[in-house]
């Protein structure tokens, strides 16, 4: 049985908070080799969607949600990132779309903005989001700006 889980930092167990850190260092610090500091003080700013594994409590995967202001003037969706063991199962699109539900209905947002890594541009497309800027550098990883506006 797999769990959703909606959380504000303060929420957070120390054991979730450890998950999450290890997830994203595992993935997106030595899995993609980049070199970046992901502890960036935005955390605790954040809402955290966590998919959780009830049958041994791991983390499957996980996002967070930024409010306007924060990072863009749009609320933002960042760090999502899915468990290697748990790929390929749609989790990671069944994330983005927790997210964006949250976004619309819970914080009634008109827009989400993203750094998307540009390899991934079919799969946010995919869920609405249309580019926005030409590729850029972050971290040594090409990405583009994408926006998602609810109508």
């Amino acid at each position: 049985m797999q769990d959703w889980q909606f959380q504000l930092f303060s929420e957070l167990s120390a054991h979730r908070l450890y998950q999450i850190l290890k997830l994203r260092q595992d993935v997106f610090v030595l899995e993609q080799t980049c070199l970046y500091p992901d502890l960036d003080e935005l955390d605790q700013q954040s809402a955290h969607v966590s998919l959780i594994d009830e049958e041994d409590d791991s983390l499957l995967a996980y996002c967070r949600v930024l409010p306007a202001g924060v990072v863009y003037d749009d609320v933002a969706i960042g760090r999502v990132v899915v468990n290697k063991q748990a790929r390929n199962k749609g989790f990671a699109k069944q994330l983005m779309i927790k997210a964006i539900n949250f976004v619309e209905h819970e914080m009634q947002a008109p827009a989400i903005t993203i750094s998307a890594q540009s390899h991934l541009k079919a799969f946010y497309q995919s869920l609405g989001f249309v580019v926005i800027s030409a590729p850029y550098d972050e971290d040594g990883i090409e990405h583009i700006t994408m926006r998602l506006i609810f109508t």
